[in-house]
């Protein structure tokens, strides 16, 4: 089902702390004109009370168990088939661990069971709880089963803990329903580059920048999410790589110009978003070097430019799309890139300001392509990545239409 027409969201809500922010996902939902009806676990409403939900939706909230009373007109049934969409968040360890068994012992869980519309899950735990082999076989068997999973992400945790588990924020997870609803990725091929290069100098050192991936790794997600069969190829970062993602591990611009180039041919849209290096040592020593009194002298190369590269090919060159980060003259420097390299856009962001850039989770895009602009203000990179997917999409099938008239 596209959900181009997606008019009702059924939102479940199940046990555990994120369930605050449920409040918000479900006030932002029906901004955006979708009508929604709330599902809460019974340990959901020790968490938040459901007349939160009924103030925010304007519809009765159905929590716990089945209700014998509406069973009598099959309500689970007739709720499942009114759904364009369910989904649940947060969606604890339990809820995902019930969810892929099969198990239906309250109403949440039979919906699931029930439900014949598309089903998307914002998984919401501590960071052990999420990488135990256990809930991640539970992730894969949904995912098998067509399930979307949205996040999650790494931070600060209810616990005192800090890592990945934490429950995309409602604005991201309601950026990826809306750009889905336009569905203007599907059947799309994406290929994507993340994340610094190493460019090693001997066995310990190498040379690398401030990247951390974050903004790759949210196109990645948000592609996949909107119905691309995306590739990522990321150089090192300590990110998870997103599910969905066929995800090739690389970590000098060398090999990430190789992986690139075997690939390319075979893509609609590229997207370089890595900040691959632009030198690289022009040898590289066996073995450690010794720090001396008199110090070392590195001489450099420069690395082949991948995206100029694949922005030049004469044969099946797919709609490119690079990155810009500057610390100055940030429109100077992203149009003068836009032209010499031949790109069809280029997205530039400030670098060593206060807020945004590398390594944070934050950022805001000045976006150009020959005939226009545009301006994203400060955001989450996962919804950042939403929106500029929509004009990506938008710009592509433009040129596509052009070609084709």
């Amino acid at each position: 089902m596209a959900l181009i027409n997606i008019k009702h969201i059924l939102l479940g809500v199940s046990g555990g702390i994120a369930a605050y922010k449920s409040a918000e996902l479900a006030r932002l939902l029906t901004k955006q004109d979708f009508e929604i009806r709330v599902v809460m676990t019974d340990t959901a409403a020790q968490f938040i009370g459901p007349m939160t939900f009924q103030a925010i939706t304007g519809n009765p909230v159905a929590c716990g168990g089945i209700d014998t009373e509406a069973e009598n007109a099959m309500g689970h049934i007739n709720l499942a088939r009114w759904a364009d969409l369910l989904l649940i968040a947060p969606a604890t360890a339990n809820c995902i661990a019930k969810l892929s068994c099969g198990i239906a012992d309250d109403l949440l869980s039979t919906l699931y069971l029930a439900a014949t519309c598309p089903v998307y899950l914002a998984p919401a735990m501590n960071h052990a709880m999420w990488m135990k082999t256990v809930t991640q076989t539970n992730i894969q068997t949904l995912l098998k089963h067509g399930v979307t999973i949205i996040g999650p992400e790494t931070g600060a945790q209810a616990c005192g803990d800090t890592g990945m588990g934490r429950m995309s924020e409602p604005e991201a997870i309601v950026g990826q329903i809306t750009f889905k609803r336009g569905y203007l990725l599907s059947g799309l091929k994406l290929l994507i580059t993340a994340g610094p290069t190493h460019e090693p100098i001997d066995p310990v050192r190498f040379i690398s920048n401030r990247s951390s991936g974050k903004m790759g790794y949210a196109l990645a997600r948000a592609a996949a999410a909107a119905g691309a069969n995306v590739t990522l190829v990321s150089g090192p970062t300590s990110l998870t790589p997103p599910t969905n993602v066929q995800c090739i591990s690389v970590e000098t611009a060398d090999q990430m110009y190789q992986a690139v180039m075997e690939r390319v041919r075979n893509c609609d849209i590229f997207i370089g978003a890595a900040a691959v290096a632009d030198f690289s040592p022009c040898s590289i020593e066996p073995e450690k070097i010794k720090k001396t009194d008199g110090g070392i002298q590195l001489i450099l190369q420069k690395t082949r430019d991948i995206l100029a590269e694949v922005a030049n090919l004469t044969s099946q060159r797919p709609f490119t799309v690079g990155f810009a980060a500057e610390t100055h003259n940030l429109e100077t420097y992203a149009k003068t890139k836009l032209q010499k390299k031949n790109l069809d856009m280029v997205a530039a962001n400030w670098v060593g300001k206060e807020r945004g850039g590398f390594n944070c989770d934050l950022n805001a895009l000045e976006v150009y392509w020959q005939d226009g602009e545009a301006h994203f203000e400060m955001m989450e990179k996962n919804r950042l990545a939403a929106q500029l997917l929509v004009l990506i999409s938008e710009k592509f099938h433009e040129k596509n239409s052009t070609k084709s008239a």
